[in-house]
């Protein structure tokens, strides 16, 4: 004889369900399970995959079930790895067909296209805009698209409600304009605030160390989520806090009447949202101390954005089928490598990168040279980093680092020294930085954003007494 009923006998679940990703999938499910009959309060966590139910009187457990099931989602346990071929035969696609273009690109010397990534002289905001194009077709698109989304939907009914139809696609695109003016408007003015902020303060080596980790922690979440590799890591993509949401009129911005300066303003607030290349391109217009820089750097990211977010709204099949899937796919893995490269760039900046290999003997390198119980370091800063890089000097005696600076506008002109709490940035031709006497050992340094960097070996002299004129005067240029 069966025991089972169809009627569980307690008044509060906990379900699992697959599927969820971010907050829009938990309203959804919240909403579902709402409608069943004598649930009273329900708890949903996309990042658990679970929704915990609470009623008045025993919950009947297949009416739950159906629930999920009429919000598009699937009772039962999201698993870490996704069981679909297709998805695993796009990444490694992907990832081969990206480290082949990496590994051609070094070849040919494409990778100095990307030097003088702040100099519009060199190509600096065209490469911005290149990374904002970017973002607009993936992180920044998952994270705003539902706004782009509400707002067509919240002007499409105002139309409705006044008798509107049948009007210009000018005219019914007035929300994504409105929004997307708001998105460079505020984005120049807030980065300009940033350039502002770094101006008055430069960053220790290791706080921007800790805020470059971070911000690949973001990318990796982000790029986990648009590859679909793992469903349960997925829903850890961060979100802005619901406090600041309600603060900022983001979470219920869409909601209610519709108004082109609302519009703009949450366009601007999404300044704060948490998008992986939106947090890379703060933290670098934050390093250049500079409030016109940094506000041109963070505007042409906003324009780069546009293009993606207009597609969103204004041709909606570009964002569903098969097609677009796997577009996102291959995008995710572009992300997850942009996500390696700022691991690297925060270990240089953390001195967790390893130390030089190791000093043959105990003799100074040719770029040093000692006169008078003082020794020079010869250094040229180049747009692909320092040459030499590494270089061994002795240790006790009074230096000075003689640094020729080839482009001012690169990465690599914002020296960083953390272990002697030196931040200096370098001009064109001769930079003069002063050194105390060290101890053996090796001293790291980078360029402001990791990118760069080299070691300063230090060794005991040789026994017999204080060399002069060790090495060459080579080095400089």
């Amino acid at each position: 004889m069966s025991t089972r009923t169809d009627v569980d006998t307690v008044t509060s679940l906990t379900l699992p369900v697959m599927g969820m990703t971010c907050a829009s999938c938990e309203k959804r499910v919240r909403k579902a399970l709402r409608t069943v009959p004598g649930v009273q309060a329900v708890r949903v966590s996309a990042a658990r995959g679970t929704a915990t139910v609470r009623g008045d009187a025993p919950l009947d457990r297949d009416l739950l079930d159906a629930a999920v099931c009429s919000a598009g989602y699937e009772p039962g346990t999201t698993p870490w790895l996704t069981r679909d071929p297709a998805v695993w035969r796009t990444v490694v696609a992907a990832a081969v067909a990206i480290g082949a273009l990496v590994v051609l690109a070094s070849v040919v010397g494409l990778a100095d296209l990307t030097s003088g990534l702040s100099d519009p002289g060199r190509g600096g905001l065209l490469f911005v805009l290149v990374l904002g194009l970017t973002a607009g077709v993936s992180t920044c698109m998952a994270m705003v698209g539902g706004l782009v989304l509400g707002f067509s939907a919240s002007h499409a009914a105002a139309l409705a409600a006044r008798g509107e139809t049948g009007l210009p696609l000018t005219t019914r695109l007035r929300p994504q304009f409105a929004f997307n003016a708001g998105r460079i408007v505020g984005f120049g003015a807030l980065g300009a605030l940033l350039g502002a902020l770094g101006s008055t303060m430069s960053l220790p080596a290791r706080v921007t160390g800790v805020l470059v980790l971070v911000v690949a922690v973001v990318m990796f979440l982000l790029g986990i989520r648009l590859t679909g590799v793992s469903p349960r890591v997925a829903a850890w993509s961060p979100r802005l806090p619901a406090g600041l949401g309600r603060l900022l009129g983001i979470e219920s911005a869409t909601e209610g009447g519709y108004s082109h300066w609302r519009t703009g303003l949450v366009g601007a607030a999404t300044f704060f949202l948490p998008c992986g290349f939106t947090q890379a391109a703060q933290v670098y217009a934050l390093s250049t101390a500079s409030p016109l820089a940094a506000g041109a750097i963070m505007a042409t990211f906003a324009v780069g954005t546009t293009p993606g977010l207009l597609a969103l709204a204004s041709v909606p099949e570009v964002t569903s089928g098969r097609r677009q899937v796997g577009v996102l796919r291959v995008v995710g893995v572009l992300v997850l490598a942009f996500a390696l490269l700022n691991v690297s760039s925060s270990l240089n900046l953390l001195g967790l990168s390893g130390g030089a290999a190791a000093a043959a003997g105990a003799t100074a390198s040719a770029n040093v040279t000692v006169s008078n119980g003082v020794q020079t370091v010869h250094m040229t800063q180049t747009p692909r980093g320092y040459e030499p890089s590494d270089t061994v000097l002795y240790a006790g005696m009074p230096t000075t680092w003689l640094i020729e600076g080839t482009s001012k506008f690169d990465c690599s002109a914002a020296l960083r020294v953390p272990d002697l709490g030196i931040s200096v940035n370098l001009a064109e031709g001769a930079n003069t930085v002063p050194l105390p006497a060290m101890e053996a050992g090796t001293v790291h340094f980078t360029c402001v954003m990791g990118m760069y960097s080299g070691n300063l070996v230090v060794v005991d002299p040789p026994a017999a007494s204080a060399p002069t004129g060790v090495g060459g005067a080579g080095g400089s240029s």
